[in-house]
């Protein structure tokens, strides 16, 4: 079976998956480690706003809220709860 990655915003909730890889680079690539989201880190997709936009997501034990743009940016792997 081929490891697929896909955006951490594709991820339906209630899921759980694993951050493989970032896409961004610079001070936006810092915000996002800064916030947890480190490669073999798992995450749970929480909930989205009822525009879609933002989406709750729960990682090391904290709800952090995150825009689409931002979420796009993190390949992630998911796994089966």
């Amino acid at each position: 079976m081929k490891n697929t990655y896909i955006p951490l915003n594709q991820v339906t909730i209630g899921k759980t998956c694993i951050v493989k890889n970032l896409k961004s680079s610079g001070i936006k690539r810092r915000r996002i480690l800064d916030l947890g989201f480190i490669p073999n880190t798992k995450i749970k997709v929480i909930r989205r706003s009822p525009l879609g936009d933002p989406t709750a997501y729960l990682i090391r034990e904290t709800m952090i809220a995150l825009r689409k743009e931002e979420a796009s940016k993190i390949l992630v792997k998911v796994i089966n709860n």
